[in-house]
């Protein structure tokens, strides 16, 4: 699967030579395709190469890519017996956040999560994946929903942030952020999130208050965009020098996240991304949700949410 970032253009390449040569191969009647498997392991090699040095601003690229796995596929791939709830029933149906019942290895739960477009008419239709108020409180509504028939409830985090339009605020868009966080935090049903792209300030923070926070590989977890904190920084949020500087600065990899104890597992990616193999990323997420569940399931409610809330109430450092 073809991708645009620079730093994977000489993989890109190598897979593209592979692919012909299998073509070439197709095409006769005799003869097989011995050039290849020295040609895969080069390609297998050089992609492992690449993955383990990434810098942190090749992360943050990595997160963005259209080609990941958004929220509807790894619905798609993981869940089963999808039915998607809509509406907040206060204002409108927001398409940039989604959910509804499903089943996870034949257990019921909720999915809420954030969902990109992966072309130009879908991400207007989906906001870019940034959320208004009535999106967080429709997430609020079926996580009330899953509290009250005692269903887990699991959030899957890919925004750059919330939706920060005149509408958006004239709405309340800071209160309904707010009020996702005090709910989730009393919330007594068993609650997982996971990053899954990029997460994105008060906007991923509203679906993330959870039990247990997993973040995959090449994922991103920051209080601001790179570009946002270059410019207030530096005032420069466009040159990449900038941008490598600020992703740096914000220690948002997953292996900043668990080191500084504020995520709680890595789950890791095939060779070369996501992105890569969506069935493969797939499969190592449903097993990470599987296990977790199955040990928050063991907790009396009153217990999860007292957990819940001392685990956010030890982030951090500070100094009187």
């Amino acid at each position: 699967m073809g991708t645009s970032l620079d730093f994977e253009k000489p993989i890109i390449e190598l897979e593209r030579q592979i692919e012909e040569i299998r073509k070439g191969a197709g095409k006769q009647l005799t003869g097989g395709t011995d050039g290849l498997e020295p040609l895969e392991r080069r390609l297998a090699a050089m992609r492992a190469e690449v993955y383990k040095n990434l810098t942190p601003y090749q992360r943050v690229q990595v997160a963005r890519n259209s080609k990941r796995p958004f929220t509807l596929d790894y619905i798609r791939l993981v869940l089963s017996d999808f039915v998607e709830l809509h509406g907040d029933r206060l204002y409108r149906e927001d398409a940039a956040i989604v959910g509804g019942w499903a089943r996870l290895d034949g257990e019921t739960v909720m999915i809420i999560g954030h969902q990109r477009g992966r072309d130009t008419k879908e991400n207007l239709r989906r906001n870019f994946g940034m959320p208004h108020p009535e999106g967080y409180r429709k997430a609020l509504r079926l996580m009330k929903l899953a509290e009250k028939f005692h269903v887990p409830v699991i959030t899957f985090i890919d925004t750059p942030g919330a939706w920060a339009g005149l509408g958006a605020e004239e709405r309340g868009q800071s209160e309904a952020i707010a009020r996702n966080l005090f709910e989730m935090s009393r919330l007594e049903t068993p609650i997982v999130a996971t990053v899954i792209g990029e997460g994105g300030s008060g906007g991923a923070l509203a679906l993330g208050v959870a039990d247990r926070v997993l973040m995959l590989e090449n994922a991103i977890y920051s209080v601001i965009t790179i570009e946002g904190c270059a410019a207030i920084l530096w005032k420069d949020g466009k040159s990449p020098e900038m941008k490598e500087r600020a992703a740096t600065a914000l220690r948002l990899t997953a292996e900043d996240l668990v080191r500084l104890k504020l995520i709680d597992e890595i789950v890791p990616e095939p060779l070369g991304g996501a992105h890569a193999n969506h069935e493969e990323s797939a499969r190592a997420l449903q097993a990470a949700l599987v296990r977790h569940l199955d040990d928050l399931r063991r907790y009396k409610p009153e217990k999860l949410v007292r957990r819940r809330r001392q685990k956010f109430l030890h982030m951090g450092a500070f100094a009187e």
